[in-house]
């Protein structure tokens, strides 16, 4: 006897809970703006005193599927009450069915592909419900949904908990270089007689008094010194891509902005697309050193990130390699903090770009040496810990989606797993 099959339409139900964001309050508004592509992750919310016309209510655990362009793969289970898009599918489990299940059911590539092939409309594709509640997989017991849930479950939890690890180590890095290098915090506590709080091998290299500069008051004996005094400034550029052999079977990352928009943390570790040897002598400024650090100069300008691979980059960036015994941290946190003098001196009718050459000269207060050498050694393990986190999350990402069509689908049992782990890990 065969396996029972089942339709997406017995298991699920399409939630129509219409209300005006004004009539809810301060509820919290997700957009598809709001969900990551392919992720499985909301990235941010918004509010609904920010928005208007009809929208749709959801309750937490329930499955916000974006039915607008769905290869897109905009699925997330709610972790609050809220309201959202009418281009988002409120859906709930029916019928004996586990919500986590149907979760990854519909997280699934067979299901994306499915409603994909099923959407209406050429310039903006919709998921058609009526087309979606014909699609057909084995039946699992409520048991098996259970684990199946669980098993993928525990694999986002923990992604969610190295993302949260993560921000939490940059959050870190971020206040020692607010604290150093912004608010000078060490120098004013022992211009005033306090302690720094610091190690006294640290707080010896701290002056204990200011000085005047173009810039206003700085530590003393500190330098005011261009960003092209600490790092060598190099853009990039686009191989031309109707000529194949600068593409076809690329060896060498070749990045662009987008490869910098979705990252929870600034470091690069992949990029999209990839170079030939031939594509890459195309670009003046060749493969990047890891420890570069990259900053989009244009639309938008601003996402930023350290090279963890060998890289070239296209024209939309402005790359910066720290000279001898200049940190890539101090760089990267520099460059965050200066964003608004960055933004200033960028130009352009179309959209915003900040140029090299506007880019080179911008000023900034150099430390000595030994201080940036300091800081560096205070934070490199928090950076590093980051790499190490965001190395496993993608790992444990690619475990998850490589396990996730073979568990619904009923191909490999909740029992199978453990051996199936032995061979792909």
């Amino acid at each position: 006897m065969g396996s029972e099959s089942i339709t997406f339409g017995s298991s699920a139900i399409l939630i129509k809970d219409i209300v005006q964001p004004s009539d809810v309050g301060d509820f919290p508004y997700i957009g598809l703006e709001h969900i990551e592509e392919s992720e499985l992750r909301l990235s941010s919310y918004g509010n609904a005193k920010d928005v208007q016309s009809a929208k749709f209510r959801f309750n937490k655990g329930d499955i916000l599927f974006g039915k607008l362009r769905p290869y897109f793969r905009k699925v997330i289970k709610a972790p609050f009450d809220g309201i959202c898009s009418t281009d988002i599918w409120v859906v709930r489990a029916k019928n004996g069915i586990d919500q986590g299940y149907l979760y990854y059911w519909m997280a699934s590539d067979s299901f994306i592909e499915y409603a994909t092939r099923g959407s209406e409309g050429t310039r903006m594709p919709r998921a058609k419900w009526e087309h979606v509640s014909r699609y057909t997989q084995t039946r699992l017991s409520l048991p098996e949904q259970r684990a199946i849930a669980h098993i993928l479950g525990s694999l986002d939890d923990k992604i969610e908990l190295n993302r949260q690890m993560n921000r939490t180590l940059e959050a870190m890095a971020q206040a020692v270089f607010k604290s150093w290098f912004v608010d000078f915090d060490p120098v004013h506590a022992k211009a005033e007689g306090r302690d720094t709080g610091l190690p006294a091998e640290i707080a010896d290299l701290f002056p204990d008094s200011f000085m005047d500069s173009e810039l206003g008051e700085i530590p003393k004996g500190w330098r005011i010194q261009a960003i092209s005094d600490l790092a060598d400034i190099v853009g990039g550029s686009t191989p031309r891509t109707t000529e194949l052999n600068y593409w076809q079977d690329g060896v060498h990352s070749w990045a662009t902005p987008k490869d910098l928009s979705t990252l929870s943390v600034p470091l690069l570790l992949e990029t999209e697309r990839r170079i030939t040897d031939a594509g890459l002598a195309q670009i003046s400024s060749g493969l990047l050193p890891v420890g570069t650090v990259l900053l989009s100069s244009r639309a938008p300008i601003g996402y930023l990130a350290i090279a963890e691979i060998p890289v070239a980059i296209n024209q939309g960036f402005i790359a910066m390699k720290p000279k001898k015994d200049i940190s890539n941290l101090f760089v990267l946190f520099w460059t965050a903090f200066a964003h608004d003098d960055i933004l200033s001196r960028a130009n352009g009718s179309t959209f915003l770009e900040i140029s090299k050459t506007n880019f080179r000269p911008i000023s900034l207060v150099a430390p000595p040496s030994m201080i940036i050498r300091a800081f560096d050694q205070r934070v490199r393990e928090m950076y590093n810990r980051i790499v190490d986190n965001e190395r496993e999350s993608r790992t444990l990402v690619a475990l998850r989606d490589t396990l996730l069509p073979k568990l619904i689908s009923g191909e490999l049992r909740v029992l199978g797993v453990g051996n199936y782990l032995k061979e792909v890990v």
